[in-house]
């Protein structure tokens, strides 16, 4: 086969589409095929550089030839994917929503699916699920607040957020309770260029710590504590602390969640001592109104699930160092709303 020769108009046309980033990654590779055997690359070459055959070589040569880059654009791209019509797509969807799999499963696989309608394809059940946003392998959890007060009192938390009284401190307070120091009894290995870091599956038990902490929300600092247990008394002993940071006699709202050990006679004797503190608990099952659980969310990623320690002296050590380090640069939590219809279709 005779090698061909391109003018520069037809070789700067062949660049172009290779440098095209958006274009066709099909139409790419002829082009830049076009050009090595122009440039008098050999045909095996061109075979192992491009991952192509004898075939793919002749029949783009013939193609350039007769037609130029017109000839390189394919006359039959494929067929694009049918999409279900809305009886078949209504009977996926009435099979996944009001119905279960009869080997007892919990949720549907596209396959067992496709399989239980028996004319229709897995890949078909992927594409309805797809336009409709069902995800039968997922599963969320929530817990509905059975408080009767709920409505009262998250609009008093959230108030306190949004609109905190003028010259006031507000502090979010609770305890993470029962942090083990683990220790690992094998060697761990670092983190290395194509493996990821490695603990030993057996570990070492050295006891367990409480940490109380108080998020101011205007700044974003965390006063942080620990304790052998989480009891009344420290209770009431971390929030002696927290008023001593304050200036005396500023007023002081606290916003805790309703267990057992912030309503003792202990607390009460606490507040009615300290007339400028306030308690204002969140509604029950709703500790996520609390900003310090965010908190303990990020201590509990960056320091405990992958923290070993050798002691209850190293875990508290390694826990006020994190406090002291954020404290550093402290933010504000900043809540935003997201509406979950807007991402996923109604069904009625």
């Amino acid at each position: 086969m005779h090698r061909m020769k391109l003018t520069a108009d037809e070789r700067g046309e062949l660049e172009a589409v290779i440098r095209k980033r958006s274009g066709s990654a099909a139409l790419a590779r002829r082009a830049r095929y076009v050009l090595l055997w122009a440039d008098g690359e050999r045909r095996v070459d061109i075979r192992a550089k491009l991952a192509c055959n004898d075939a793919f070589v002749t029949r783009w040569t013939k193609a350039f030839e007769l037609q130029g880059l017109a000839g390189l654009v394919s006359l039959h791209p494929g067929r694009a994917p049918v999409r279900p019509v809305a009886k078949l797509e209504a009977r996926v969807l009435n099979k996944t929503l009001k119905h279960k799999p009869k080997d007892g499963s919990t949720h549907w696989s596209s396959r067992k699916l496709a399989a239980e309608l028996g004319d229709v394809s897995f890949s078909a059940v992927q594409r309805v699920w797809r336009k409709h946003g069902l995800q039968p392998h997922r599963l969320e959890r929530h817990l509905v607040s059975n408080d009767p007060d709920f409505e009262t009192k998250a609009a008093d938390v959230i108030g306190l957020y949004l609109n905190p009284p003028a010259h006031a401190a507000v502090f979010c307070v609770d305890e993470k309770t029962a942090i083990q120091a683990l220790d690992r009894k094998d060697r761990m290995l670092p983190l290395a260029p194509g493996r990821a870091e490695s603990h030993g599956f057996e570990y070492k038990r050295n006891g367990t710590l409480s940490l109380f902490a108080a998020l101011n929300t205007a700044t974003g600092e965390v006063l942080g504590m620990t304790a052998p247990r989480h009891t009344s008394e420290q209770f009431v002993s971390f929030l002696g602390d927290v008023v001593g940071t304050q200036p005396q006699g500023r007023e002081i709202h606290v916003i805790c969640d309703n267990v057992s050990s912030h309503k003792t006679e202990l607390v009460e004797a606490f507040l009615a001592e300290h007339e400028n503190v306030r308690i204002h608990y969140t509604p029950t099952y709703s500790s996520w109104l609390n900003q310090v659980e965010n908190w303990f969310s990020r201590i509990q990623r960056d320091v405990i699930s992958r923290g070993i320690f050798t002691s209850l002296k190293d875990l508290d050590k390694k826990l006020m160092r994190y406090i002291r380090q954020h404290n550093k640069a402290p933010k504000p939590l900043k809540w935003k709303y997201d509406n979950p219809q807007r991402r996923h279709h109604q069904f009625f």
